[in-house]
């Protein structure tokens, strides 16, 4: 069994699987971790991201066949013999299909009940019944669409959405001023961010953590198998006069470095109101801008958050405010150590939680 399969099937059990409904909530959430893991690995090219979208509608199609009620044959009578008109058949495999706008994956399962294709027929227990072909063969022509032209449709958005997120992020759509790497440019603000007040449009710098907290570790330098670099991005275990740290370098491409959150810590924060605290510094006394994302999964994510660092290690603090909602998988943290491009680093000393009282 696959890990698509595994990861569907586990979630079955947690419901009742004769549900459409609650299938249908299995497979959106299937396709939108789908859509969280492409968004997080930069470097995934986007004939894999296709195929991988692909992989997914195919084991959706499969597993959703096991859920349809056997059709017994008919042995027709003298009576019953009539010219066919459209060659509509009496029982069909589910149809898998995207909506939603370009780059969004949102599965919906069109459950084929006898004759017509219905969202809202019934899944289970009908008796089969002969049906009438239609009369009018131009109606019968127009209400029929093959799945593979559904399928194909669907792939081709994906597709462009993919490659147009993809074109995106690689700076195919920027001028040639913004991808003059000479004079850094300040990065397009494509998430919302946080800012302090008082003084708009600058980077957060550091606060003060309370040491009295009972802070849950997420990440030490001692443990970096929790970490991940995709791209060019680089990370390295180092240790000076301050301690043990790890150097991360998002390189020229601006790919981030992935600090891995178990669930188990998930469990803990769930349906609270948590504060993440990033003790850092930048290389060797250099200024930099550092940018913070998360992917916490069902429990939502942080926005986007940028700190201006300095030689001077410090607590990077942010709030967030869990969904009250139990975690299936962990999560991550994605840091850029340089928002500019320069390829400059950052040295993360520890990254940890604290439940608010």
């Amino acid at each position: 069994m696959d890990a698509i399969e595994k990861a569907i099937r586990n979630a079955f059990e947690k419901g009742d699987a004769d549900d459409r409904a609650f299938r249908e909530r299995v497979y959106r959430s299937a396709f939108a971790a789908l859509d969280r893991a492409l968004k997080a690995n930069p470097s995934l090219t986007v004939e894999a991201a296709i195929n991988r979208r692909k992989a997914m509608q195919a084991k959706i199609t499969e597993i959703e066949s096991e859920f349809q009620p056997a059709v017994p044959a008919i042995e027709p009578g003298l009576d019953d013999v009539r010219p066919e008109r459209g060659g509509a058949s009496t029982a069909s495999t589910p149809e898998i299909a995207v909506d939603g706008p370009a780059g969004a994956a949102v599965p919906r399962v069109d459950m084929p009940g006898r004759g017509e294709a219905t969202s809202a027929g019934p899944l289970a227990g009908d008796r089969a019944t002969p049906v009438e072909p239609d009369r009018n063969e131009a109606r019968a022509r127009r209400f029929h669409i093959p799945f593979t032209r559904i399928f194909v449709t669907a792939t081709l958005l994906a597709a462009i959405g993919i490659g147009g997120w993809w074109a995106y992020q690689t700076g195919l759509l920027k001028s040639p001023a913004e991808r003059d790497t000479s004079v850094p440019n300040p990065p397009a603000a494509t998430q919302s961010e946080d800012f302090i007040p008082e003084n708009e449009g600058a980077p957060i710098r550091p606060g003060q953590a309370d040491a009295n907290r009972n802070w849950i570790s997420v990440f030490s330098p001692e443990d970096a198998t929790k970490v991940t670099t995709p791209g060019d991005s680089k990370a390295e275990v180092m240790q000076d006069a301050s301690g043990s740290f790890l150097r991360i370098r998002s390189g020229q491409s601006g790919a981030t470095v992935l600090f891995d959150i178990g669930q188990g810590v998930l469990e803990q924060v769930g349906g609270k109101s948590a504060t993440f605290d990033i003790v850092a510094r930048g290389e060797d006394g250099k200024e930099t801008q550092m940018s913070v994302d998360c992917n916490f999964g069902e429990l939502g994510d942080c926005g986007r958050k940028r700190y201006a660092l300095g030689q001077e290690e410090g607590d990077y603090l942010f709030e967030i405010d869990f969904a009250k909602k139990k975690p299936g998988a962990g999560g991550t943290i994605a840091i850029n150590s340089d928002v500019a491009g320069t390829g400059k680093a950052v040295d993360i000393y520890a990254i940890k939680v604290s439940i608010s009282q």
